[in-house]
């Protein structure tokens, strides 16, 4: 669609002249593919625009002003719109292409410029239209390119990057113009999702306990998630996360139907038998398009060298799967093991007690301060006693009360990353005490770190979802959500609790309100932030049904409203520290509304 949108258009009486962010889309290939099957063609883009390019621009407000056979002419009230939806659009049509033959893609380019433009009644022209169409037609296949005016106007607000591809000197238009690629931004790992048709898509299912005991389960399914955490620390493998696999637990299950179920491209199962100081681990590596067996292993050894055996499995398939790994990735990929078996027992046994309330999580502490005092260097004993910690802390409501078990929260996970920095979950667990110690700028400096350790694991993205909402970064906290969704298609509830809360955080409010609804009372939080979402809506009579409910409870947990410690307002802002005061203002204004008392 590289033309001049507007050089045989005649300006009305009506025109007007200003700024506009201006987004041109068009078909690659457009004229081969109706060469091959017109019918087909012009089918396949009806349903794009009406599954994903319409609803997409009326999501950032946009405004098709212009048609083709192959692409659409769009303008937008700000540059922040027009690049956001440029963005969703091409993640749309990843999506959509996942899976398919080459030859039955339909793929974009996308340009987008702020510039002077020409309004006369419906239609737009001008060289900013013009400067966008061509941006469009050196884009690259399924990219995005903008000028160097957008990449200045959008800054960091949508959590990009921005590859500089240097002046260009574009047809017809009289000055070179500073051209910027868009991609996803590292910091926050949504590459990841956006790539996941060119990478290979793993689920590792449930091991089978072949033990003859059942107390034995927590060690199989401990091996099985060792694996998927190997697995997730490399950026060529697209990783299905731990809780959508284990829903296949003790299910015989047809592995086609796995990958259907899962987006995955193969699947590895495999059992573990253990007896005495022995430890037999199988393993086979299926393709869930064609069923076929694509490797098959037996590893028999001492229980001493069970981290051995893990590294040797994940090698193998990383092997099969991939071409080219560099060899300092996969040193990076391996973690330093428990030195004594003992130790990593008592770890898996309180793992799988972790995340749980009351008499659980004090025993999971004592299987972690077993797992410390007999390998002190076992870096996953004391991240694993920090969250112990933190979980304490959940359960008070007053900042007196939960201060010391963040403090103490925060000792452990300092300790873990002194013998381990490339622990990442340990880099997740400790950004939760600095945040409500307000230490902002280490925690964020950390939250990034795990992401960057291991950018394919689903629940640490699922929980830079709430830290970088409070954080400021609203737009990246979003799409750490959208990704963990992708890595994760059975997410647990709370992905979408703090999804809700990032997209409050955003002003995205009928999204924010859509997710909310689902688990409207999941933490005492989300009863208050359902009031304030509502309020925001102008939905006053719900929100403030929400607002009493939230009340309630906040005060039931006191022992009674003449027992709360500060107003419920200031008890909000307190457990969900704002760093930005705007943010904060924001908040506590919609809770007014509400009518939370202040």
């Amino acid at each position: 669609m590289a033309k001049d949108t507007g050089a045989a258009l005649v300006v009305g009486d009506a025109a007007q002249r200003r700024l506009a962010a201006i987004l041109v889309a068009d078909i690659v290939g457009y004229s081969l593919l109706m060469g091959k099957d017109e019918t087909g063609t012009l089918d396949a883009c009806k349903k794009l625009r009406s599954a994903v390019i319409d609803p997409c621009i009326a999501k950032y407000q946009g405004r098709i002003f212009k048609t083709t056979g192959d692409g659409v002419l769009v303008e937008f009230p700000s540059v922040v719109n027009a690049v956001g939806c440029a963005v969703d659009i091409q993640q749309a049509m990843a999506d959509r292409n996942a899976g398919l033959p080459a030859d039955q893609m339909i793929q974009l380019r996308i340009g987008v410029n702020l510039g002077d433009v020409i309004f006369d009644g419906q239609d737009v022209f001008g060289d900013g239209v013009n400067v966008a169409a061509r941006l469009e037609s050196i884009a690259p296949v399924g990219g995005i390119a903008v000028s160097g005016t957008v990449r200045e106007n959008v800054g960091s607000r949508l959590g990009l990057h921005f590859e500089d591809m240097g002046p260009r000197t574009l047809k017809n238009i009289a000055s070179p113009i500073r051209v910027f690629g868009v991609m996803r931004a590292p910091a926050v790992a949504v590459s990841v999702a956006q790539a996941v048709p060119n990478r290979p898509s793993i689920a590792v299912l449930p091991f089978t306990n072949m033990s003859g005991d059942a107390e034995q389960e927590y060690f199989s399914d401990g091996i099985t998630e060792d694996i998927i955490t190997e697995l997730s620390r490399f950026r060529d493998l697209f990783v299905i996360a731990r809780n959508s696999s284990f829903v296949y637990k003790g299910r015989a299950v047809d592995l086609k139907q796995v990958g259907r179920d899962l987006g995955a491209a193969y699947v590895l199962e495999g059992s573990v038998r253990r007896a005495g100081n022995r430890v037999r681990i199988t393993a086979q590596l299926i393709d869930t398009g064609s069923g076929n067996h694509i490797w098959a292993e037996r590893f028999d050894g001492d229980l001493a060298d069970v981290f051995a055996v893990q590294d040797e499995i994940t090698r193998k398939i990383v092997g099969m799967l991939t071409v080219g790994l560099e060899n300092d990735a996969l040193e990076r990929a391996r973690r330093k093991p428990a030195e004594s078996l003992v130790a990593y027992d008592h770890w898996l046994r309180g793992k799988r007690l972790l995340w749980t309330d009351g008499q659980d999580n004090r025993m999971a502490r004592a299987h972690f301060e077993d797992a410390a005092r007999i390998d002190p260097g076992f870096s996953r004993a004391w991240s694993g006693l920090a969250v112990t910690w933190q979980m304490e802390a959940l359960g008070f409501w007053n900042a007196e009360d939960w201060r010391p078990f963040y403090g103490r929260a925060l000792e452990c996970a300092e300790k873990a990353l002194a013998l381990d920095d490339a622990d990442y979950q340990a880099h997740v667990v400790i950004a939760w005490p600095l945040l409500y110690l307000r230490d902002f700028n280490r925690m964020k400096k950390h939250i990034d770190r795990a992401i960057q350790l291991n950018p394919n694991d689903a629940d640490t993205l699922g929980n830079a979802i709430y830290l970088l909402g409070i954080y400021g970064d609203a737009a990246a906290a979003v799409a750490c959500g959208e990704a963990a969704f992708k890595l994760n298609p059975r997410f647990p509830d709370w992905y979408e609790t703090f999804q809700s809360t990032a997209l409050f955080c955003a002003h995205r409010y009928e999204e924010a309100w859509t997710l909310r609804q689902k688990h409207p009372d999941y933490f005492i939080d989300s009863t208050f932030f359902g009031a304030a979402t509502l309020a925001q809506l102008g939905r006053m009579e719900e929100a403030r049904e929400w607002a009493d409910r939230a009340v309630t409870r906040l005060a039931a947990r006191f022992g009674g409203m003449d027992r709360l410690p500060r107003s419920c307002l200031q008890i909000m802002l307190e457990n969900n520290p704002y760093r930005l005061p705007e943010d904060r203002d924001h908040f506590a204004n919609a809770l007014r509304k509400a009518g939370v008392p202040d």
